[in-house]
Parts: structure tokens; C-alpha cells; sequence
């Protein structure tokens, strides 16, 4: 599937229908979803008329659409080849890192640079905008925001969520959201039976960073949940520039699944150690991968 932004956003859609737990017969409007997702209404149009040719989701019999009996049905993370679209969004972020392109610059400049139409940069903009590293600037440009760009400033923020992840699962406040972690442990499962292989480094990114956001939110601290999300944004770079490991992921990705149980189980105490565990053995190695 060529990866387009309609074609992005149908894996959106439906990531939105389940962890909002929408009911077969509830309605999509274009409007909604696109505030949600942040985006204008055409490509949710697409996506949509897209989604219901696939029949993942129904038409609506008074206009429109609505959730549909398959919308709960296939995974979200499907597989994916890379596309030419998905080779410069990568070259961009590489570029980026790499101090190639400054903090602020315009389309006219990105187009030349790229060699896309602004149609086809349009698309790629929308989705670094998703994901939080760029933002337009008022009147004309747009302004890369702030990344990790050294080993040093990435060891840091394995530390800095050795202190507030665990903390956050003993929290007082802490409640589960069980809908939510059920459509994490899909997306898990998922990978590890198979998906993890094929699937790109910014899908196991979001899959596994969606996970570990939706457990910050359970804690009820919107301080750890607001500083966990932004240094997930800062930190997306520097993970594209690390070859993916699929074997390290798999392991993550099972651990991820252990996790999760714990916690429907209502063993937060051990929930937060294995939550421990599981950072400091990332951290150790992806520091060993960028050491050799």
C-alpha cells in the first residue's frame, strides 16, 4: 500500500476507534477525526472511502460512515513496504540530525533539496507535524523543533524515565484504563507474532511508545505523562538513526506483553520493578549498539 497520508491515516482511524472503544454503529464525522488527528478533512475523506471500500468500516445509512464489525478485526500494524515517500521522510530526519538542515527553512527550499512536488512534501509535513519535531511558522517557513542528537543527551533520558515511569504505576492516583492497555497488548501481540520483522522502525516506535504513554496516563500525573510525551518527541530521531535490532525489539515487545498482564492483574508493585527492569535493559543496550 503506497504509504500517502490517506493511507497513514487509515491505520490512525482505526487506532482512534479502538482505544476509544467506538461500538459497531458509531459514527465517524470528518470532522472529529480530523481535530483528533490533526489534520485537514480531505485526507480523512480519503481515508475513510478508502476504509469502507476495504470494508473496515460501513457506510452510514443517513450519509457518511460509521464503526463497522471489521474495525476491530485486523491489526493496526500492518505490513508495510517502504515507499519512495517514506525513504525522504527518513533522509529528512537522517539530514536533520545530521545538522544538514536548519532550525528554520521553507518548502521551496525542502522541494529543491528532495526533489518532491509540493503535494508530495505536503503529505510528508503533515506527518513530522504529527509527530511533534517540526511546527509552521507564522506567515511563511517552518522550524524544526529541538531533537537528541548525542549518545550523552540519549543516555540521559533512559535515566530521566528510570525515574518517572516505575514512579508513575505507584502513583495514588494510579488507574488503569483497561480499554486502552487491551489495545496496547493487541498491537504487542501482534508484532511478536511475526509483525515485528516486516513492519518499519516508526511503526514499532509509535506501537511501543503508545504502550508506555498509555501507562503514564493510568498514573493520574499529568507531570509525568506531559514529560514523558515530550521527550518521546525529541527522542524519535535519534531512534530512526539506530539500525533496528528486530531481535531486540521481539524481546521488548514480549516483555511489553508481560508488563501489560501485570498490571490487569492489579500487581502494581510488581508491575513498577519489572517496568525497572525492562528501561535498564533497554538502556544497557542501546548503549552497546551505539558503542559497537
Amino acid at each position: 500500500m503506497p504509504n500517502t497520508l490517506p493511507s497513514q491515516l487509515v491505520r490512525d482511524i482505526l487506532q482512534h476507534i479502538r482505544v476509544n472503544a467506538l461500538e459497531a454503529g458509531t459514527r465517524l464525522p470528518e470532522r472529529g477525526l480530523a481535530e483528533a488527528l490533526r489534520v485537514s478533512r480531505s485526507p480523512v475523506r480519503a481515508a475513510l472511502q478508502q476504509m469502507a471500500r476495504q470494508t473496515l468500516i460501513e457506510r452510514h445509512p443517513d450519509g457518511g460512515f460509521m464503526v463497522g464489525e471489521r474495525s476491530h478485526e485486523q491489526p493496526v500494524l500492518p505490513e508495510e513496504t517502504e515507499s519512495p515517500m517514506e525513504s525522504i521522510y527518513l533522509q529528512i530526519a537522517q539530514d536533520r540530525l545530521a545538522g544538514l538542515l536548519p532550525d528554520r527553512i521553507t518548502e521551496n527550499e525542502l522541494m529543491r533539496r528532495y526533489g518532491v512536488t509540493r503535494s508530495q512534501l505536503s503529505d510528508i509535513l503533515r506527518r513530522i507535524v504529527q509527530e511533534g519535531w517540526i511546527e509552521r511558522l507564522p506567515g511563511h517557513g517552518w522550524l524544526f523543533i529541538e531533537a537528541m542528537t548525542s549518545p550523552d543527551a540519549y543516555a540521559q533520558g533512559y535515566r530521566f524515565r528510570l525515574l518517572i515511569e516505575p514512579a508513575g504505576i505507584l502513583e495514588p492516583g494510579f488507574t488503569l484504563d483497561v480499554p486502552r492497555l487491551l489495545q496496547c497488548r493487541e498491537e504487542q501481540r501482534v508484532l511478536t507474532e511475526g509483525m515485528v520483522n516486516v513492519v518499519s522502525p516508526a511503526q514499532i516506535f509509535d506501537a511501543n511508545t503508545r504502550l508506555h504513554e498509555t501507562i503514564a496516563a493510568c498514573s493520574g500525573n499529568t507531570f509525568i505523562l506531559d514529560s514523558l510525551r515530550r521527550l518521546n518527541r525529541i527522542r524519535r530521531l535519534m531512534e530512526y538513526q539506530k539500525a533496528v535490532d528486530r531481535e531486540q525489539a521481539l524481546r521488548r515487545c514480549k516483555e511489553h506483553l508481560v508488563l501489560i498482564d501485570l498490571l490487569l492483574e492489579r500487581r502494581t508493585v510488581e508491575a513498577a520493578e519489572f517496568m525497572r527492569q525492562h528501561l535498564q535493559s533497554a538502556a544497557r543496550e542501546k548503549q552497546l549498539s551505539a558503542a559497537g
